[in-house]
Parts: C-alpha cells; sequence; structure tokens
C-alpha cells in the first residue's frame, strides 16, 4: 500500500462527497495530480502501522467486560481487517449507524454511553481533513473504526438479545446454604432463550461489509407488544424519575427473545410473580385469579413448562430443607406427627415407621422421607397442577387462604398457590362435560380424612366417584413470569412492588447505558 496514493484516494472521496452532501455543483472535476501538490504533507498521510498501533493501544486500554467489548478487542487483536473505513474512505454505513446511535435517547439511554459525541467528532475530522498532533489521521482512523465496531455490536446485542443477561443475573442472587463453605447458587431464572453468540457477532461484522448495516439494525428491532407500550410511555413528560427506571427495566425484560411466548398460542396459563395474578387464556375468554408465590427466602423461579396433570388428594413429600426448619425438632412425637397427618418412610423398603423411634439425624438423612397424606389440611390443599420443573414447584390448592386478602402474598416455599384451583381445573380440561367436572368437584370436597376406612372399600359409591389423578390433554402451556408493570384486564397497565428486588438488580445493570 502507498501511503500517498491512500491519501489522495481519500481526499478525492471527502471533497466528492462533500460536494454532493451540500446540493451544488462539483468544482473538482477533471483535477490533475498537480491539483494535489499543496495536500502533498504528512498530516494527510495514512500510515498502516501507526493505525494498527493505534488499535492495539485501544484494545489495550478497553477493560469493558459486556460480550461485545470482548468480541471487538478480540476481532482486532486476532488481525481482523478493517470493515468500516477502507481505501475509499467512509462511507453511509457510518452515518445510519450513528443515526441509530444518536437515537438511544428514545430508549432511556444516553448518546453519550455509545460515545456518539466522539465518533461524530471523529467523521467531522477526518471528512474535513482536520488533523493536529493529537489527533493525527492514522490516530482518528484508528479509533473511530475501533469504536464504530465497539458500539455497533454493543447496540445490536443489546436490541437483539438484550443489554442485561437474567441467566447470569438472576442466578448469582441466593445462595443455597450459606452454612456450606463452598455455598452454590439457587436457580430464579430457568427460561429458554436467544443468547449472543460469536456467530451472531461475525453475522453482524458481515452486514457491514455486504453493505447492510440498516436493513441489519431494521431486523433486530425487538418487536414485543409490550415493549412497543412501554416505550410510548417513555416519553410521557410527567414521568416521575422512580416511574422512568420502571419503565425501562420492563422495556428490558421485553428485549429478551425467549423460546417461548403466551402470543404463539390460543390457549395458556400465566403467572406474574410481581402482581400476584394467575391469567388463564383460551382465545377471546380471559379468567383472572389471586395467586400466592414464594417468600423472599424461598423465591419461586422464573420458567417456561406445560401443565400436564392434575393430581386430586395428593400426598405432599416434604423437601428436607422444610424437614430441617420445622419437622426435625419434633424427632420422636407421635402426637406431632398424627396431627399433621404425617408419616415417615424408608425410601429402601417402602415400610412406614413408628415416629417414636425415628430420631431428628434420621429425618434428615436420604434415606427417610417425611410424607404428610392427603385430604384435608394437606399443605398442598386438594388439588396440584403437575408441569415438569427442576425445582420441584407446581401449581395448587391450599387449605390456608385468608392469605389471598393480603397485597403482598409472597407466603410459599416457592410453589403458587391458586385461588380459585377448581376453576382453574375446569379450565384445563378439553372434556368439560358435566359429569366430570362434578366428579373432581365431589374428589376436591370428600372428607377423606375422617372416613379414611370407608375410602378404601371397593364398593361404596365415593370409591366409584372419587379422582385420583386427571391428564391434561392437550397439555397447557404456563408462563411463570415477573413483570412490575403488567397489562390490566380491561387495558392499560398497572404499576406492582418489586417483591424480589430484580427490577433493583436490572436497572443497576443498565447504568451502563444511562
Amino acid at each position: 500500500m502507498q501511503f500517498t496514493r491512500v491519501a489522495l484516494c481519500l481526499i478525492v472521496w471527502v471533497l466528492v462527497v462533500a460536494a454532493c452532501h451540500d446540493g451544488v455543483p462539483n468544482p473538482n472535476r477533471n483535477l490533475t495530480m498537480a491539483a494535489f501538490a499543496p495536500m502533498r504533507q504528512a498530516d494527510y498521510i495514512i500510515s498502516p502501522h501507526r493505525v494498527q498501533s493505534q488499535i492495539a493501544s485501544l484494545i489495550h486500554a478497553d477493560g469493558d467486560t459486556l460480550t461485545a467489548d470482548y468480541f471487538t478487542r478480540g476481532y482486532y487483536a486476532q488481525g481482523g481487517r478493517m470493515i468500516w473505513i477502507d481505501r475509499s474512505g467512509i462511507d453511509h454505513r457510518a452515518d445510519i449507524l450513528l443515526t441509530y446511535l444518536a437515537a438511544v435517547d428514545s430508549l432511556g439511554f444516553s448518546p453519550q454511553k455509545f460515545r456518539v459525541g466522539l465518533m461524530r467528532e471523529d467523521l467531522r475530522r477526518l471528512r474535513q481533513l482536520d488533523f493536529d498532533t493529537l489527533h493525527t489521521i492514522s490516530k482518528t482512523i484508528g479509533r473511530l473504526e475501533y469504536n464504530l465496531t465497539k458500539y455497533y455490536l454493543r447496540y445490536a446485542l443489546g436490541q437483539r438479545f438484550g443489554f442485561v443477561n437474567p441467566r447470569f443475573l438472576f442466578n448469582r442472587v441466593d445462595l443455597v446454604d450459606t452454612a456450606r463453605v463452598s455455598a452454590g447458587y439457587r436457580t430464579l431464572f430457568a427460561v429458554g432463550m436467544d443468547t449472543p453468540s460469536a456467530a451472531f457477532c461475525r453475522g453482524a461484522i458481515a452486514k457491514v461489509a455486504h453493505d447492510s448495516v440498516a436493513e441489519f439494525l431494521r431486523a433486530i428491532q425487538p418487536t414485543d407488544e409490550l415493549y412497543c407500550q412501554y416505550r410510548a410511555m417513555l416519553h410521557d413528560p410527567a414521568l416521575t424519575a422512580r416511574y422512568h427506571s420502571q419503565i425501562l427495566v420492563n422495556m428490558e425484560r421485553s428485549r429478551w427473545r425467549t423460546h417461548r411466548s403466551p402470543s404463539e398460542y390460543r390457549k395458556y396459563v400465566v403467572v406474574n410473580i410481581p402482581s400476584f395474578t394467575l391469567t388463564a387464556v383460551d382465545g377471546d375468554q380471559r379468567m383472572q385469579m389471586r395467586v400466592g408465590c414464594g417468600s423472599l427466602a424461598a423465591k419461586t423461579p422464573l420458567l417456561y413448562s406445560d401443565i400436564k396433570r392434575m393430581d386430586i388428594n395428593p400426598q405432599w413429600i416434604m423437601p428436607k430443607s422444610i424437614v430441617r426448619q420445622s419437622v426435625a425438632r419434633h424427632a420422636g412425637d407421635s402426637g406431632y406427627f398424627a396431627h399433621h397427618n404425617y408419616i415417615i418412610r424408608d425410601r429402601k423398603s417402602g415400610k412406614t415407621l413408628n415416629p417414636l423411634l425415628v430420631s431428628a439425624d434420621m429425618l434428615l438423612s436420604p434415606s427417610v422421607s417425611v410424607i404428610q397424606r392427603g385430604g384435608e389440611g394437606n399443605s398442598l390443599g386438594r388439588i396440584i397442577f403437575r408441569f415438569d420443573n427442576a425445582f420441584s414447584v407446581y401449581l395448587h390448592d391450599t387449605p390456608s387462604r385468608s392469605f389471598f386478602a393480603r397485597d403482598n402474598r409472597a407466603v410459599s416455599h416457592g410453589c403458587v398457590r391458586v385461588e380459585r384451583p377448581y376453576d382453574l381445573a375446569v379450565f384445563l380440561l378439553e372434556d368439560k362435560s358435566d359429569r366430570l367436572k362434578a366428579k373432581i368437584q365431589y374428589s376436591m370436597t370428600a372428607r377423606l380424612s375422617a372416613d379414611r376406612e370407608a375410602d378404601q372399600h371397593p364398593d361404596t359409591l365415593q370409591r366409584r366417584l372419587l379422582i385420583g389423578s386427571q391428564r391434561v390433554d392437550p397439555t397447557v402451556p404456563l408462563f411463570i413470569t415477573y413483570y412490575t408493570l403488567y397489562p390490566r384486564s380491561g387495558g392499560g397497565v398497572c404499576s406492582y412492588p418489586d417483591v424480589y428486588g430484580y427490577d433493583d438488580l436490572i436497572i443497576k445493570y443498565l447504568s451502563n447505558y444511562r
């Protein structure tokens, strides 16, 4: 590469473009090389070595830790070619990108965080040939090339995947066991979603090379209905700072490209934790009820699954964490176990053990299970709705119904307690025959605890009417979500408290862009 020839080509391109942009005839046509003799000076000579040295210096000084930052450093450190500036100079692709970046204030972000001012100034210097000892042509080219790539990728990854990785953020909140030396974290976010990758970044780089920047940036914009609603709300001049932050957080949630969405289905169930509501949708029909969710110490995980079965009068196999917290101290007290309808079962033999002969250490060992019999007073209530998940959490009835009158219903050990379990059961049924509904209702109200021996007699009417389990076929999608701004059934959105503190985590992370 001959430095002088490249510099002259760049100058010609700048003059041509500048003349076109001003809307006047180009006075620089039919020039000879002699016309450029006055410009044959060191300020306009591009040194590839100095450009690469400037980029290397930026790589060394760049300690930012976002995915886009790692990829940008790696791309240039491994000899990646320049994509924005070539022997023809710099063209409209940079202008398109800067137009998008300058508009991030409409997303609640600061253009300064995307170095819009710095890049525009470097672009001006390059187009007006305004260089000095601090801002040489080689330094300006290196700096502009590096920053265009870095903030292009930051913007593209953020709008396509979200500016926050919820799996990374939420799954480092709660320790599983603080008494252990090497405690792990509880999984609180288990939603399948698209995540940034090196392949996506390489594809984004290729879009620049193929002059498809405008098309690419249009294609990655979120289209979620909630996102559009939140973005429109962001421009209300009467917004308080707190409400503004709440909108930003919920906009971010709606950027996450989950593998499944309620909009894909006609029939589905959504539990939103901050509003403590369950919404069941079947086409144009909607049913809503109150729910109780996990307490602050035992948060309900965010997940998507499918409701496959409902068990009526289920037994409750108690988690060891609850045995440790509530039961172990009652070891040897047969009255306590009888009062709560608990049995102790040897997991290997299946035999029921006498509470008088079981110590606290035995209760906490993996060889025995503490089980609460089904029926009245069972902690799971009279019906449970089962779906695949790795956390042993379900939707279920509850014998303690007074808490539904509270505003804050974060009361469970992680499961979701539903206010109207029979109505939910009927909603889930494909076959809504009166006969099946009557059997479910009877099974949920039969006095099993008082008439246990009669229940087991094969000829009784009660035995013929009782249902133990009912398949949900076809399965019904379930979405457990966390939105602190959530649509009302009659339109608009309502604000809810950040019961788990997730908004605070997200807004702190978004400060990288505000």
